[in-house]
């Protein structure tokens, strides 16, 4: 996990990283909650993606597997655009390019301190005990 993890910025970047993974984690909740609590006639892959969307969605906001999620996101969400764009309809926030944008700039930044990565994954300091000699 230190490959993928090499640093998490604090102060005003570490904010900054908060504001942009809960602006997108919070549209994938909503829109995803919306597709799952009114289908509108969606197939099961089409529920599954907004189940999808949903845990994507949660772990932007709290921080967990970033990276993983927001290289997911960007994919899927280029995969509806491309292969099922009748699909795009319903998944708004998944398929904007802004989404997709900001998807990438996560992935690439990284979840930043004030995140469950940081907790989890972040570096430790070590303490070695000094051995009194006699």
């Amino acid at each position: 996990m230190q490959r993928w993890y090499k640093t998490f910025p604090h102060g005003l970047p570490g904010v900054g990283l908060l504001v942009l993974r809960i602006a997108i984690g919070a549209t994938l909740l909503i829109e995803a909650s919306a597709c799952m609590v009114e289908p509108q006639g969606l197939k099961l892959g089409a529920w599954l993606l907004a189940s999808l969307a949903f845990g994507i969605g949660v772990s932007f906001v709290f921080g967990f597997l970033t990276q993983l999620m927001a290289g997911i996101s960007a994919l899927a969400g280029a995969a509806i655009y491309i292969w099922h764009p009748a699909w795009a309809v319903f998944f708004l926030s998944l398929t904007s390019f802004e989404t997709i944008g900001m998807a990438l700039a996560i992935a690439l930044l990284g979840p930043g301190a004030i995140s469950l990565d940081a907790y989890f994954f972040g570096r430790r300091e070590i303490v070695i005990p000094r051995v009194v000699r006699s």
